[in-house]
C-alpha cells in the first residue's frame, strides 16, 4: 500500500480479476494479487486436478486429485484474504466464448495462462474489442513468457527514477523571487549564512551569473564549472581564511546542474498535447484525455507546466524553509486552481457535470504532470500477422545473438506444433527424436513468414524438446510475482507497465523485453 497509496489501494479493492486455467503459473499471480487486497476473482478452468498439478502447484494436494481445478484453487486461495470473494468456473475458455462472449466485460483485467494459440486469438480478439486488458503468463520448462495486451493504458502517478524537483530557478514565479530578494547573504552572521536553503543560494548566484553575461545562464560545460565555482567562493572563511564547513553552499554546488537545466514541457508529454484524444474529445472521453486538453491549455497560456508544489530535504533552520515550502505549495495551488477551471470549461462543453472531475484527482495530475504515460500496444491479431508483427524487432535482437530471442520464435514454434499434433514437443519419451524434426520444421516455417534468415541452433530445439511443456514451479513463482506486479500497474493505473512482451530465461536469469 505504501507504493500506491490509499487510491491506488482503493482501485485495487474495487478491481474485478479473471484467471483463465489455475495453473501453478496462474496460482501464483493469482496469490500475490488477493494478498494485497483486489476486489474479487473468478477462475475459469474445465479441467481436473492431476498428479502434475500436485508435482507442481503448492496450492493443491494428493486430495486434490480428480477434483475441479478451478473449484480447489478457489476455496484455497480465498483463505488467503477473507476480504477477497472468489468464484469458480467449471468449463472450459473456448466454450464460454461461444456461448457468451459478454462475460468478460465486467472485469478490471483478464489473465490467461496456458492457452493453445487458436483460443488465445479468440480470447484476445473478444478482450480487444472490449478494450478489457489482457495478460498472458506462460511457463514452459525454464522459461517465462509475459504479454500484456491493452489498447491504451493511461498513468499519471508513473513514479519515475531519480526525477528532479521542481524548483523554476532559470524562471522564478513573482513569490519566489521576492522572497530570494529578501535576503542578503552578505550582511549574515556565519550561523544564518550557514542555515540558508540552498535554493536561495542558486538562485542568488545564477542572478549574479546573468548580471555579468548579458542576461544568460551558463551553458558550456566550462562555464558551469566556472559557475560552481563561484559558489564556492562564497562559502564563509574562518579567521585564518580556510572556508567553514557549509553544507548548504555544498548543496547548492552539488544541484548546480539540475538548477540550470531549462524548465519545458518534455517531448514525451508535447507528443500527448497534440494526440488525437487529446484534440478532439467528447462526451465519452475519459478523465485522463479530459486532464490533458486541459494542461495543454495551460501550457499554451503559460508556456510552462504547472507547478509540482514540492521541495527536497535540505540543509535550513526551519522557518526558512518552512516559508519556501509554502511558497513552492502555493503556488501549486495557483495552478491547480488554473487547470480547474479549464477542466470544468471544457466538461460544461462536453455536457458533463463541472464537478465530476474533483479537486483532489485535479491537483494529482497536476503534481504529476511532466511524467504522464500513454501505452497502446499490438493487439495479438497483429502480433500473429506475418504482415504486421515488428518483425524488425525480432530481426535487431536476432542478429545480436540474443538467447531471449532465439526463445520468443521458440515458444511460437510450439505453439505451431500444437496446432498440427494436437500436444506439445517432448511430451512423450518415444517421440522426441521425431518431435525434434518436426519442430525445426516449425521453426523453419516461421522464419520463413517473417523473412528471416534461420539462426537458431539445433541445440535450442532440443531444449525446448526436453522440457517437453512442463511447468516448473520455481519459474512459475517467478513469474507469478513479475506478472502480478504488471497486473497492479494496469490495475491502479500507477507506475509503468512493459511494452508489451517479457521474456524469461531461468538458465542465465536473463531477460528482454520486446515491442512486437
Amino acid at each position: 500500500m505504501t507504493l500506491w497509496g490509499d487510491h491506488g489501494q482503493d482501485k485495487l479493492q474495487r478491481s474485478k480479476v479473471c484467471l483463465i486455467n489455475a495453473s501453478a503459473t496462474g496460482t501464483e499471480i493469482l496469490k500475490n494479487l488477493i494478498l494485497p487486497g483486489i476486489g474479487s476473482f473468478t477462475v475459469i478452468d474445465g479441467h481436473q486436478v492431476t498428479a502434475e498439478d500436485v508435482g507442481n502447484n503448492f496450492f493443491l494436494d494428493k486430495s486434490s486429485i480428480g477434483r475441479s481445478r478451478a473449484r480447489c484453487v478457489m476455496e484455497l486461495l480465498q483463505d488467503l484474504n477473507s476480504d477477497v470473494r472468489g468464484d469458480a468456473i467449471e468449463e472450459h475458455v473456448e466454450n464460454l466464448l461461444q456461448s457468451d462472449a459478454g462475460f468478460f466485460m465486467t472485469f478490471s483485467i483478464v489473465i490467461a495462462t496456458n492457452l493453445p494459440e487458436r483460443v488465445l486469438l479468440r480470447l484476445g480478439d473478444t478482450l480487444w474489442k472490449q478494450e478489457i486488458p489482457l495478460l498472458i503468463c506462460r511457463s514452459y520448462g525454464m522459461l517465462g513468457y509475459i504479454r500484456i495486451v491493452i489498447k491504451e493504458h493511461t498513468a499519471i502517478e508513473t513514479h519515475p527514477d531519480n526525477a528532479h524537483h521542481d524548483l523554476r530557478l532559470d524562471n522564478p514565479f513573482p513569490e519566489l523571487r521576492t522572497f530570494v530578494d529578501s535576503i542578503e547573504l552578505l550582511s549574515m552572521d556565519k550561523k544564518e549564512h550557514s542555515q540558508t536553503p540552498f535554493i536561495v543560494i542558486l538562485l542568488k548566484y545564477m542572478d549574479r551569473w546573468r548580471n555579468l553575461h548579458d542576461g544568460a545562464l551558463p551553458k558550456t560545460y566550462k562555464e558551469k564549472d566556472q559557475f560552481k565555482q563561484m559558489i564556492a567562493d562564497g562559502i564563509m572563511q574562518d579567521s585564518e581564511g580556510r572556508p567553514e564547513d557549509e553544507d548548504n553552499f555544498q548543496e547548492a554546488i552539488k544541484n548546480a546542474l539540475k538548477a540550470l537545466v531549462p524548465t519545458k514541457v518534455p517531448s514525451a508529454i508535447q507528443a500527448l498535447l497534440t494526440d488525437e484524444k487529446c484534440l478532439h474529445l467528447s462526451p465519452n472521453s475519459s478523465n485522463f484525455w479530459i486532464l490533458v486538453r486541459a494542461l495543454k491549455e495551460f501550457v499554451d497560456k503559460t508556456g510552462f507546466p504547472p507547478v509540482r508544489g514540492s521541495i527536497p530535504d535540505m540543509t535550513a533552520d526551519s522557518t526558512r524553509y518552512i516559508m519556501l515550502q509554502k511558497i513552492y505549495q502555493n503556488k501549486a495551488n495557483e495552478d491547480a486552481s488554473i487547470i480547474s477551471e479549464f477542466v470544468k470549461s471544457i466538461l460544461e462543453s462536453l455536457g458533463k457535470g463541472v464537478n465530476s472531475i474533483s479537486m483532489q484527482e485535479i491537483s494529482n495530475f497536476c503534481k504529476n504532470s511532466i511524467f504522464l504515460k500513454v501505452i497502446r500496444t499490438h493487439s495479438l491479431a497483429e502480433e500473429y500477422s506475418p504482415s504486421t508483427i515488428n518483425i524488425s524487432e525480432i530481426r535487431g535482437y536476432l542478429e545480436s545473438c540474443s538467447n531471449e530471442a532465439n526463445f520468443y520464435v521458440l515458444l511460437r514454434a510450439v505453439d505451431k506444433f500444437f496446432e498440427q499434433y494436437n500436444r506439445y514437443p517432448g511430451m512423450f519419451d518415444d517421440q522426441v527424436e521425431t518431435d525434434i524434426w518436426s519442430l525445426r520444421n516449425c521453426v523453419n516455417g516461421l522464419l520463413h513468414d517473417w523473412s528471416l534468415p534461420n539462426t537458431i541452433s539445433d541445440d535450442y530445439i532440443h531444449e525446448m524438446c526436453r522440457y517437453g511443456a512442463s511447468e516448473l514451479h520455481t519459474i512459475a513463482a517467478f513469474l507469478g510475482g513479475a506478472a502480478a506486479q504488471e497486473a497492479v500497474k494496469v490495475i491502479t493505473h500507477q507506475f509503468v507497465p512493459f511494452n508489451n512482451t517479457f521474456i524469461f530465461n531461468g538458465v542465465s536469469a536473463s531477460s528482454i523485453t520486446l515491442n512486437l
